[in-house]
């Protein structure tokens, strides 16, 4: 074989691994673009980068797969009028309160398509579009999961409705920041 034709094979495969190297990171930031912190939490449960990004991959694909509804303005002056009345029995009721909270949070995600058979599915599915406001949810579900056996105090019950509210309110708006339009 002559040299000129070993150097084009070198440098064929040198493309072909940058190209493959350079795909990867492209893959990996948009996974960690979609995801925010929920990315390094699946890294860290799913015990290596390869397990966690396949298992956000399948997220996004069960996520695309849903019939995700925005809201008709009606409908979402109506959930924020059942937001209120939670907050105004907080202050006689806060256990109580916590459950209704988290009764409404669910509720809305049902009616944006969201399926509710599961608290850990509904963590799944919420992470794809709603990664920055998970961990909102996991702390108040851990608060109220506490509370049916009066093991909280009235300011974790206060910190369960903040929690609630974060992501009662990124469903409400259909997931979207300021500044960005999504159907």
């Amino acid at each position: 074989m002559s040299s000129g034709i070993v150097i084009a094979l070198i440098v064929a495969v040198v493309l072909i691994v940058l190209a493959v190297g350079l795909w990867l990171a492209v893959r990996r930031r948009h996974l960690r673009d979609r995801f925010g912190p929920e990315y390094e939490r699946a890294v860290e449960a799913g015990g290596s980068r390869t397990a966690a990004e396949r298992d956000l991959r399948d997220r996004e694909q069960r996520h695309d797969d849903l019939d995700l509804k925005p809201l008709a303005s009606t409908t979402r002056q109506q959930y924020v009028q059942d937001w209120n009345s939670v907050q105004e029995h907080f202050v006689d009721r806060p256990q109580e309160a916590v459950g209704e909270a988290d009764q409404l949070v669910t509720r809305l995600m049902k009616e944006r398509g969201y399926p509710t058979e599961g608290y850990e599915q509904q963590v799944k599915d919420l992470s794809v579009e709603h990664g920055r406001t998970l961990e909102h949810y996991r702390a108040a579900h851990e608060v109220n999961a506490r509370a049916s056996s009066r093991q909280t105090t009235t300011e974790e019950l206060r910190g369960a409705m903040v929690h609630y509210r974060a992501l009662f309110d990124d469903l409400l708006t259909n997931g979207n920041r300021p500044g960005q339009q999504r159907a």
